[in-house]
């Protein structure tokens, strides 16, 4: 049953309870004489008399008794100014004051229902459809070309200011570590021996030797030696003697054991050592690496290497094992880091509500008076009728009945008096 129906429902019962009072008074007024009719007579009347007073007051409080505007009359439509202000004062300055709900936000704590509720969310399939929906949409949202100029701006800087010395140090120390300057020399001399053992070679070196024969500029017995090799030798045969001179040296710095190889290879080593000490290695390097960066322009690289990210980083949030591996576990610490620091958690949530009242504590009494002023005066009353009329309806019941019985008793006192 609706407020509205139990208040019809008390109109009722106060009516029916006039009525029995008026009709009991009617009735017994022709019947004087009778001690029991003159004490029911009496109860009728006051009983009449307490139910039309107290639905004059009642009735007074909203409108003017049978549409007649008698003074004091339709008490609240008259004051409706003064009564919501009257309201709006007691809501803010004594039910709604700062310090009652300063008071009760202290008592509250905040971070132990936080916790509880999503310790509960977390474990549903609502939650986890919801949480990987937001991340996702989140990561859809980053605006790559926008953070392109950023990146691109943190790689140039850090890349200018990048050691070289401490960079060619480290290439150094792995080049020597995994030993790359004898897998380089040996990769040198079968490249060497294979372009040797090639049949053209023999004679490219053979053509080579005599134009530098034939160059050579000497007196005396040494140019008499030199026409004596070229007119015994033909560019054939020194190509052979050349190509196996070659050959014999690229096989004794094959075997390790030879002084040769393992000196070339000290050479070796002691150039990589110090590469990073060499002044104008170093100037050069930083020249070119100014104008590599100079002259760079990786944007595009860039733009579709973070498009890249940003796809295997949404196909793994939409991976049905990620919530379980990666987020419930991260949630779970997060929610046992706020367990260790919930009285931090609560003093923090606590000053930012005490400061979110104190700054609009005004607009609780703006709300209510805005929507009071919203209602005409007929909805108001309707309103207030619906709420508090039971009650007010039965104070109609209860003046009858009260006034039946103290009827009842004033007469039985009058009759004693009449008796003595």
């Amino acid at each position: 049953m609706t407020t509205k129906t139990k208040t019809k429902s008390s109109r009722k019962i106060a009516r029916y309870s006039l009525i029995i009072m008026g009709v009991g008074f009617i009735a017994t007024a022709p019947f004087q004489g009778s001690f029991w009719v003159e004490l029911l007579h009496g109860g009728f009347e006051a009983g009449l008399v307490g139910g039309l007073a107290d639905w004059f007051a009642v009735t007074a409080l909203f409108r003017h008794p049978l549409g007649i505007p008698i003074p004091h009359t339709a008490l609240l439509p008259n004051n409706r100014k003064r009564m919501t202000n009257g309201l709006v004062s007691m809501l803010k300055n004594d039910w709604l004051s700062k310090e009652s709900i300063q008071e009760k936000i202290k008592q509250i704590p905040l971070t132990e229902k936080l916790i509880a509720i999503l310790g509960k969310q977390i474990h549903t399939d609502k939650f986890r459809e919801g949480i990987i929906k937001l991340i996702t949409k989140l990561i859809g949202y980053i605006e790559l070309e926008k953070i392109t100029p950023f990146v691109k701006r943190q790689i140039i800087s850090t890349l200018s200011k990048m050691e070289i010395s401490k960079l060619l140090q480290l290439v150094s120390s792995y080049l020597l570590n995994e030993q790359l300057d004898k897998k380089a020399l040996d990769h040198i001399l079968k490249k060497a021996e294979n372009w040797l053992r090639q049949e053209q070679t023999s004679h490219r070196l053979g053509t080579v030797s005599m134009n530098v024969l034939s160059k050579i500029e000497a007196d005396g017995m040494l140019q008499f030696a030199l026409k004596s090799i070229q007119s015994l030798l033909t560019e054939e045969k020194l190509g052979n003697i050349v190509q196996n001179l070659l050959l014999s040296v690229i096989k004794s710095l094959q075997n390790e054991k030879e002084p040769n190889r393992e000196a070339l290879i000290l050479y070796i080593r002691n150039e990589i050592q110090g590469i990073n000490d060499n002044k104008d290695v170093l100037v050069s390097i930083e020249k070119w690496k100014g104008q590599l960066l100079d002259k760079w322009e990786p944007d595009q690289t860039i733009t579709e290497s973070l498009q890249q990210i940003q796809k295997n980083v949404i196909d793994l949030v939409e991976d049905h094992d990620f919530i379980d591996m990666h987020l419930i576990p991260l949630m779970n610490r997060i929610l046992d880091n706020m367990k260790d620091n919930s009285a931090d958690i609560d003093n923090w949530i606590q000053k930012q509500i005490i400061v979110l009242v104190e700054n609009n504590h005004e607009q609780i009494g703006n709300l209510v008076q805005e929507n009071l002023d919203k209602l005409d005066n007929d909805t108001l009353i309707d309103m207030m009728e619906n709420n508090i009329g039971k009650d007010l309806q039965w104070i109609r019941v209860n003046g009858a009945v009260c006034g039946f019985i103290i009827g009842i008793l004033l007469t039985g006192v009058q009759a004693l008096f009449r008796l003595a």
